[in-house]
């Protein structure tokens, strides 16, 4: 493999780990989100030496066109761990239920997703956004979701394992065509339809981009949406960290703004990614649905 690390890094954060493809021409790019408490470098050596297929191929031998990205999350204090420094995208007060106290996410989700949404713009312009995989694992797949959802155009798709949507009930709500404070005149609303309300995903869809650019708003581009992007959610039955309801939860949501999901459930299988299964899961989802056969 052709190792690297990038020089482009977010404040406070070491580069991305970069493996660039092993065939000449770079058609294509896949950024992964490490977990809580880990780093680039750390996930993305081991995903790609031990997540092989049950034939015996890793996943830049099935994708030799493929640049993998693995950035690197600031080190933030952790309520839940008495305040401990730990590499985390955003910090989260409960471990047991995300949604508690979900202000805590705020200021690291808005500044971890914008980073992220920049990444998956420059891999964009060089290989078309429809040949561009995001993704992640645990903390790393629930900031990826909002990345995803805060897009204005469509990736080629999305890899989630052990993870969880944050602001599900918000998003829940919205995507219900319900206002979550209560007040359902929209009269004066520039955005309603002529029908004379928004379609719910689009309402959905913008209070995620107004959290990710609530100090930039000007960034937040709604001229198209990330809907059209295929999901795969994979997920261990016995998840000791992150419920499976949690990750479920995140596939219904998704699957009633308007997103396809495949969704993977496995037995026996803890907060990881099962091998071979959920590998080969992974790499038939990216061939067949994504197309990159």
């Amino acid at each position: 493999m052709d190792v690297q690390q990038s020089g482009d890094r977010g404040k406070g954060r070491p580069p991305p780990f970069i493996v660039e493809p092993s065939s000449r021409v770079h058609t294509h790019s896949i950024i992964l989100l490490h977990g809580r408490g880990s780093n680039g470098e750390k996930f993305g050596k081991e995903l790609l030496e031990t997540g092989i297929c049950s034939n015996g191929m890793t996943l830049p031998d099935v994708f030799p066109g493929a640049r993998f990205i693995f950035p690197t999350s600031k080190r933030r204090r952790a309520k839940a761990f008495n305040r401990a420094m730990l590499t985390q995208w955003f910090d989260l007060a409960s471990l047991d239920d995300p949604s508690h106290r979900s202000q805590t996410e705020l200021e690291g989700i808005e500044e971890s997703c914008r980073e992220i949404i920049d990444m998956v713009g420059r891999e964009a312009l060089q290989v078309s956004h429809k040949n561009v995989i995001l993704g992640g694992l645990s903390q790393g797949c629930a900031t990826g979701l909002i990345a995803l959802l805060a897009l204005d155009f469509p990736l080629g798709g999305f890899v989630g394992m052990s993870g969880w949507l944050p602001f599900t009930g918000d998003i829940e709500l919205l995507a219900s065509g319900k206002d979550p404070g209560g007040d359902d005149d929209n009269d004066d609303d520039p955005f309603a339809s002529e029908g004379g309300t928004q379609d719910p995903a689009l309402e959905a869809l913008d209070f995620v981009r107004d959290l990710v650019f609530a100090h930039n708003p000007e960034g937040a581009s709604r001229k198209g949406s990330a809907l059209p992007t295929p999901v795969f959610l994979g997920h261990g039955e016995a998840d000791e960290k992150v419920r499976l309801s949690l990750g479920d939860n995140a596939c219904r949501v998704l699957k009633s703004l308007g997103f396809h999901v495949e969704w993977k459930s496995y037995k026996d299988q803890g907060h990881w990614y099962k091998i071979p299964d959920e590998v080969n899961d992974v790499v038939a989802f990216i061939g067949i649905t994504v197309g990159w056969a």
